[in-house]
């Protein structure tokens, strides 16, 4: 089971500095809200539709437009904080939050500063070392998505798409409670878990539909104590914010580049200025986007377009009477109800659609066998066609029905393998199958004793040597195995063999 406590985990350290320091996290992730329109437009969300075809008056900020809410998305938001186990703030409002993009029509984006929706939540992150911490979320607050511009499709000029243009945004900020690159690709990971369970979010960071903001600083070992001590952020050294990355495995990369850029700066007797950059792939580095900007440098001041948003308490409570098992509980559940290994219940629920296969397949079977062939043989099946499991050729009903014939003993593990695959490949009623293929386990003694007695006869010398070296008798039970095309029972047939033997 995974230790549960709220100590601070070993911190992450840099090799090859002069000296010892460690890094503290911060991240602001960007989840694209799971609804068929916009925060404040009846225009569609869909993606992948032509450029420009999803933009109404109020996403191109024509005059006299005027936003109306979507309650709905105010919905996804207050679901996102319950599953998170967050304060639902009963009263919010939107600012204008003032910057000019060539992809942001109005020229300022409507988001909420000063009166968020959800307020202090927590994340329970798991760690490869199979301990967990609480991640402390400051803050969720909604946000309209600006447009996209392109550059690569002419090389004299850009171009601009707004079909994201309005898209409503949940901005989960953490706390600086993050200390590597592992726990940050963790911490996503648990949040995108989290909100495909609860349907808030599909976490498709290929489509951008999930993106985060990493905050980087270095301290050295005990200022970050002193930091929970005292809420003192200038222990933590200066922090440079790294943008929009869409990728859990570059977002470890760009944290171990730019935590080594800090500290060459610092050891070098130089200063780290705040800033926000962008992380190069291909070249490895960080570079500077700009600097970093503060609150007032964006002018915010509230909407004069949209009243402050009231909730009432029964309608949150509501919502909260509604929510589906998360990930937690559900594997808490797994372990409890199926009897299965820590690590096999994570891998069951890491998906929402893995687990609900999970439960159907073991629904009144074997747990653990149950598991292991839906981990071992479907999971490694599907990985290896790169398949994932909404794809899959076969289903939960199938894949009981092959495991309902292992139980009874008509077939062995061995042909249950070879129905495996015909079913995979085929299709078909896995009984029907057996009986058409003439699949059946031999589970006749008196056949396997026959077969067992040729090849006692034929092989005297070998008799001698198992009589004299247990351990050889596993070639009798090879052999009679062989003899019958794998389909003597291997229970009855090792039973014989010793009874024969001796032994």
């Amino acid at each position: 089971m995974l230790d549960l406590t709220y100590e601070l985990p070993k911190p992450k350290t840099i090799a090859g500095a002069k000296h010892d320091w460690e890094l503290v996290i911060g991240m602001e992730v960007h989840a694209q809200v799971s609804s068929n329109a916009k925060l404040f437009s009846g225009a569609s969300t869909k993606f992948g539709a032509e450029p420009n075809s999803n933009v109404s008056f109020v996403d191109a900020a024509m005059p006299g437009m005027l936003p109306v809410i979507n309650e709905f998305c105010v919905e996804q938001a207050v679901r996102t904080g319950l599953g998170l186990k967050a304060q639902i703030n009963l009263k919010s409002a939107f600012d204008r939050k003032n910057y000019f993009y060539p992809d942001l029509p109005q020229g300022y984006q409507i988001s909420q500063l000063y009166h968020p929706i959800v307020g202090e939540g927590e994340v329970l992150v798991e760690l490869g070392d199979g301990t967990a911490r609480m991640v402390r979320i400051e803050r969720i607050h909604m946000e309209q998505d600006a447009g996209k511009s392109i550059h690569d499709m002419d090389p004299n000029m850009s171009f601009v798409d707004l079909n994201r243009t309005g898209v409503c945004l949940m901005e989960i900020v953490s706390r600086p409670d993050i200390r590597g690159p592992e726990e940050a690709a963790a911490y996503i990971a648990k949040l995108r878990q989290i909100m495909r369970y609860l349907g808030t979010c599909d976490g498709n960071m290929q489509n951008g539909n999930l993106r985060a903001d990493v905050n980087v600083s270095i301290c050295r070992p005990g200022d970050y104590e002193k930091y929970m001590e005292t809420q003192d952020f200038s222990y933590l050294g200066t922090r440079c914010e790294i943008k929009n990355m869409n990728s859990m495995r570059f977002i470890q990369q760009a944290i171990e580049v730019e935590a080594r850029r800090q500290i060459a700066i610092v050891e070098a007797g130089g200063k780290v200025e705040q800033e926000t950059r962008l992380y190069d792939p291909d070249k490895g580095e960080t570079r500077s986007m700009r600097s970093k900007e503060e609150a007032h440098d964006y002018r915010y001041f509230p909407d004069p377009d949209l009243l402050p948003l009231e909730i009432e308490q029964a309608w949150v409570d509501d919502i909260a009477a509604k929510l589906p098992e998360l990930p937690d509980e559900k594997k808490a559940r797994f372990i409890k109800d199926f009897g299965l290994t820590d690590y096999d219940a994570s891998v069951l629920t890491a998906e929402v659609e893995s687990a609900v296969y999970f439960e159907e397949v073991a629904k009144g079977r074997n747990g653990k066998l149950a598991a292991n062939w839906v981990i071992n043989e479907l999971f490694g099946r599907l990985k290896k066609d790169d398949r994932d499991i909404t794809d899959s050729p076969v289903s939960p009903a199938q894949l009981g029905g092959i495991i309902d014939l292992i139980a009874s003993d008509a077939i062995s593990g061995k042909i249950a393998k070879e129905l495996f695959e015909i079913v995979y490949t085929e299709g078909g009623d896995p009984a029907q199958i057996v009986e058409e293929r003439g699949m059946k386990q031999v589970t006749d003694t008196g056949a396997i004793e026959a077969a067992l007695d040729e090849i006692i006869a034929a092989n005297p010398a070998q008799v001698e040597k198992a009589k004299v070296n247990p351990k050889l008798a596993g070639w009798f039970v090879g052999q009679v195995m062989k003899a019958t095309g794998g389909k003597a029972n291997p229970k009855a047939v090792n039973q014989l063999v010793a009874q024969k033997l001796g032994q």
